[in-house]
């Protein structure tokens, strides 16, 4: 199982990615060892998450979303 997952930053930017392991992913980015995009904006909340069965089908469906405006990813999550 794979998730796709959107947090919302402390700066109101949003950040997306996929992992097969949601808990430890949480955990590494609150310890800043995840992305460098999140280091500088925490903290963060998870505002979205949706499943998927293998990665492929997580990457494309995270291609499709990092491709939408902020507009388009706000009303995703219902924001």
């Amino acid at each position: 199982m794979y998730f796709l997952y959107i947090l919302r930053c402390a700066d109101d930017t949003l950040y997306t990615g996929i992992t097969n392991d949601i808990e430890n992913r949480m955990k590494t980015h609150k310890e800043g060892k995840g992305s460098k995009y999140l280091r500088g904006r925490m903290p963060f909340i998870i505002v979205h998450i949706e499943e998927f069965p293998d990665r492929s089908t997580a990457s494309k469906r995270e291609s499709e979303v990092k491709s939408l405006s902020k507009f388009e990813k706000l009303k995703l999550i219902s924001i």
